[in-house]
């Protein structure tokens, strides 16, 4: 039987600067939103760009070389699996979420 992978790859520019945080266990991590774009004439022939953002998140090694050298604006290659999470808010309001979870970055 193959095997079959959970991969990702986007290609865009960070919305803001990565927040890094660091974790109990001495884990670190880097967070980021990544945007990406379409861009095509709509049944009018009017330009429309339809604009998606990404949730990221960098483990480590990877996680210190996005805060270190990425900024808002910063144009990437992320490739990475697609992590879905449910969570719940302080109201007790159940949401669902997509994320991300860097694999190789590479800056362009």
């Amino acid at each position: 039987m193959s095997t079959i992978q959970n991969t990702v790859q986007l290609i865009g520019h960070l919305g803001d600067a990565p927040e890094e945080i660091k974790l109990a266990s001495k884990k670190k991590l880097a967070k980021f939103s990544l945007a990406t774009n379409l861009r095509y004439k709509n049944k009018e022939g009017d330009s429309v760009v339809d604009t998606q953002w990404h949730r990221v998140v960098a483990w480590d090694k990877l996680a210190e070389i996005c805060t270190k050298h990425l900024k808002k604006g910063s144009h990437v290659v992320c490739r990475g699996r697609l992590i879905y999470q449910d969570y719940e808010t302080k109201s007790g309001e159940k949401r669902h979420t997509a994320e991300i979870h860097l694999d190789e970055l590479h800056m362009l």
